[in-house]
């Protein structure tokens, strides 16, 4: 009842666990990988979106990036919007903010004859403690300017803002605004202007309260077809080539400062102008990742876990493993469902609750077993000798429970002669002084020869050879045992006469043969002994032993017959039985 106490509490207390590390997204960055590496996955990049690189081939061509007019960029809406050629879209990843004077004026004359150009803005945020029903909490995402394509630009052409967002667990952009306080993102005005030339509507993704989506890559990097920006304005790629395509111009050199860590090949940074080729496909798809709500994501795991936990405690260690292992599958199956979805869910706190829920429950089966042993060796330490007691603790699948089986044994008998007129003539604590010494001496020699002592009865004492588990040579062992209590008997009644005036002597009895042994009695209270003919016989032997006399039976004279120096008594009657055992008296003797 208590170990199945425990087991429900620990399920409980794994199950909250495993809530609260949902809600609270505990291990949030083991969480991103786990996540990353299955939603993630690689698709097909659309090939109706290019890149035009700003990648060394161009800077050698044009020059420092810094020192850069805007006549190349101006000759590049030219060259693209030839005659029919026109791309739908023609975005700069460039932040053209300062005017130039009279230089501007070409790229300015290039946009308002085209249609289809898109400049990028830049949000500058800050920080902003607002209240809100008299709760007050810091805004980060709060406007405090937005920086523009120039003056005159800023008129005749879309813009949005090309601000990353990266996680704060590894600096990887995850996330994207779509929109914030009125202003839309790079990717959303492209994105609403190629649906514009398709007369294709609204798309169907819904931003959270902050105006975002988590994005939902594509490709790693180098996905997108890439084009070189100084092949493109020296004529080597035709205009046609970019034909009803999303043309999106931008950084691609290394020394350009635009690149970010994406969850997509982990470890790899991809240009900011990818990110948003990346984004604008997954408006155009209308896709995007949208994190499961933690509260019923928490519940249900908790309830999982709680389930399993339960099952765990009563099932065998590798269903349990099983059991874990498929929650565990289960799990990912659900994700590859659910991503088609775009639904998120945490992928790292019900491997953690499960794999612990497993290893409580491993934990706790050995406690209890090692614990039932801990039982066992207290039920058998007082009454079997130490080497059987290390025998009892090696054997693993020994259960203390009612029931027994058939084993050939050696009984052994032995009883104080003269004890009864001893115990009515001294005083009760001297009669328990001598009981004691007595009863030590015989336990022992039982233990010493590798024995069980099965009981006390009274002033007598019943031990067993060759159980609970096997012993060699048992029969030799138990008359061994007799010897050695005859042996020790002479000076305990020497030091009795002594002291008291009196002494007392014994009987012994020796018998071997099948009878059943086990542990006999009620689930409460139970002995560990052994029952039939065979115990009979043994003390019907004692019985008829002399003081200071050992007897075995012929069984035992037979097993040992040349090893043991005896003498022949005679055939002895036995209750019930119509037919007598013959007798034996073991002589002193060396033992062989």
């Amino acid at each position: 009842m208590k170990k199945n106490r425990y087991n429900k509490i620990a399920a409980v207390i794994l199950a909250v666990l495993a809530f609260l590390g949902v809600y609270f997204q505990w291990f949030s960055s083991q969480n991103l990988i786990l996540q990353d590496a299955v939603y993630q996955r690689e698709g097909r990049p659309d090939p109706s979106i290019k890149i035009i690189a700003i990648d060394e081939k161009t800077l050698d061509l044009l020059g420092q990036f810094e020192t850069w007019t805007r006549e190349p960029y101006a000759q590049l809406i030219e060259q693209l919007n030839q005659g029919e050629n026109a791309p739908k879209v023609i975005a700069f990843d460039i932040l053209l903010v300062s005017e130039k004077g009279e230089e501007d004026q070409r790229l300015v004359e290039a946009c308002r004859e085209s249609s289809n150009v898109v400049m990028a803005s830049n949000l500058v945020f800050s920080t902003k403690i607002e209240t809100n029903g008299g709760v007050s909490r810091a805004n980060p995402l709060h406007i405090d300017m937005v920086e523009t394509p120039f003056g005159e630009l800023s008129e005749i052409v879309k813009y949005g803002f090309v601000n990353t967002v990266q996680d704060s667990t590894d600096n990887s952009v995850r996330y994207t605004l779509l929109e914030r306080e009125g202003y839309q993102s790079f990717a959303s005005v492209i994105a609403q202007m190629a649906r514009e030339e398709e007369e294709d509507g609204a798309g169907a993704i819904v931003p959270d309260a902050n105006g975002g989506i988590f994005i939902d890559y594509t490709g790693g990097p180098n996905s997108y077809e890439t084009l070189s920006m100084a092949d493109v304005l020296e004529g080597k790629i035709p205009a046609a080539a970019f034909k009803d395509s999303i043309v999106l111009v931008g950084a691609h050199a290394a020394g350009m400062g635009d690149s970010y860590f994406v969850p997509v090949e982990r470890g790899s940074q991809m240009y900011g102008v990818e990110i948003h080729a990346n984004i604008v496909q997954s408006l155009l798809e209308d896709r995007s990742l949208t994190n499961a709500d933690r509260g019923w994501n928490g519940i249900v795991y908790g309830l999982l876990v709680l389930a399993a936990a339960l099952v765990m405690a009563r099932i065998k260690i590798w269903l349990g493993f099983l059991l874990a292992a498929g929650g565990i599958g289960a799990q990912y199956l659900l994700t590859l469902k659910l991503d088609e979805q775009g639904i998120v869910i945490n992928m790292i706190m019900l491997p953690l609750a499960l794999g612990a829920a497993f290893i409580w429950s491993v934990a706790s089966k050995y406690a209890a077993e090692a614990l039932q042993k801990r039982k066992i060796m207290h039920a058998f330490q007082k009454y079997v000798a130490p080497q059987v007691v290390e025998e009892i603790s090696k054997k693993h699948d020994y259960q203390l429970k009612l029931g027994g089986e058939k084993r050939h044994i050696a009984v052994l008998f032995v009883d104080i002669r003269g004890f009864t007129p001893l115990s009515e003539a001294l005083k009760p604590e001297e009669v328990v002084e001598i009981l004691n010494e007595y009863l030590s001496l015989v336990t022992k020699a039982i233990f010493k020869n590798g024995g069980t002592l099965d009981k006390f009865i009274g002033d007598a004492a019943m031990a067993v050879f060759n159980a609970p588990f096997d012993s060699e040579d048992y029969v030799y062992k138990a008359v061994c045992a007799a010897k050695d209590i005859a042996a020790g008997s002479q000076s305990i009644a020497e030091k009795f006469m002594e002291r008291f005036g009196k002494t007392v002597s014994y009987g012994i009895g020796v018998n071997c043969g099948d009878a059943v042994v086990g542990n006999i009695g009620s689930d409460f209270r139970m002995d560990y002994t052994a029952i039939g003919d065979t115990v009979n016989t043994a003390a019907r032997l004692e019985a008829n032993a002399k003081a200071g006399q050992i007897l075995i039976s012929e069984f035992v004279y037979e097993r040992l017959k040349g090893r043991i120096q005896v003498r022949e008594i005679g055939e002895i009657p036995l209750k019930g039985k119509s037919q007598g055992i013959m007798v034996y008296a073991v002589e002193e003797g060396e033992q062989i």
